[in-house]
């Protein structure tokens, strides 16, 4: 029985739990939306509304165990900087679990954790991916074209 035993151990050690974990928070927000599975972005949640909450605080001593905790300065400055502003007026409930299905290789129940409030930075990061694609295919298109003309033209030659 596992009475009074709260929290996940996600299978690992000690050390390795929190380290990933911390790596889960800080792509979280460096990326507004990642995919895993569904224990890991229960076990993250709460992890990343705290770092919210000391990004929302602002001052010195909340940067300084935000940046204790997350492990990239970009992330610390992004919390800070773009994504506490963001909810200014919300107390708490910052993420979002999104289920997704099984994954192919294992069945592992996967989902989506994202920040509530980033679908619009989401949609012009797709967009902006989909016309990069679309000019890489025009490219690719256009070399085909050159490299193997229409067999009418090379008829007209002799």
């Amino acid at each position: 029985m596992r009475h009074r035993n709260a929290g996940f151990k996600l299978g690992r050690n000690t050390s390795h739990r929190r380290a990933t974990l911390r790596n889960l928070v800080t792509s979280i927000i460096l990326m507004d939306r990642i995919e895993t599975t569904i224990t890991k972005a229960k076990a993250s949640k709460p992890l990343v509304e705290r770092m919210i909450t000391l990004g929302k605080r602002g001052d010195v001593h909340a940067r300084r165990q935000a940046a204790a905790y997350l492990m990239t300065p970009e992330s610390v400055d992004r919390l800070f900087a773009v994504v506490a502003p963001r909810y200014g007026a919300r107390n708490g409930g910052y993420t979002r679990v999104t289920r997704t299905g099984a994954r192919k290789g294992d069945a592992a129940e996967m989902a989506f954790i994202e920040l509530l409030g980033a679908e619009q930075e989401l949609n012009e990061k797709a967009q902006k991916r989909a016309d990069a694609r679309a000019k890489k295919r025009e490219e690719l298109q256009k070399q085909l074209e050159e490299q193997n003309p229409p067999a009418g033209e090379e008829g007209q030659e002799s």
